[in-house]
């Protein structure tokens, strides 16, 4: 299998003997975690900086979030088996 680089330019379609192809997404940021990232030192780190960017909580926060969440999906699905 040849040795193919994933860094297409934008807009340029994979080809369906490409295994990339398969995993394709349309993504507004164009990144596919299917899709194996090769890259500089500089370019990891700045896609290191820009998750730090994110959205982040405590601990106590991610679990409260966590919980409630848990407790509406549990209370959605009994509703559903019930009517089964």
């Amino acid at each position: 299998m040849p040795k193919n680089s994933y860094k297409t330019p934008k807009n340029t379609p994979l080809t369906a003997n490409e295994p990339a192809a398969a995993y394709q997404t349309t993504s507004s940021t164009g990144w596919n975690p299917n899709i194996p990232f090769h890259g500089t030192q500089e370019e990891w780190w700045d896609h290191f900086h820009r998750i730090e960017e994110g959205p982040f909580y405590t601990r106590e926060e991610a679990n409260e979030k966590f919980e409630k969440w848990k407790k509406e999906f549990l209370a959605s699905r009994s509703y559903i088996a019930k009517d089964l």
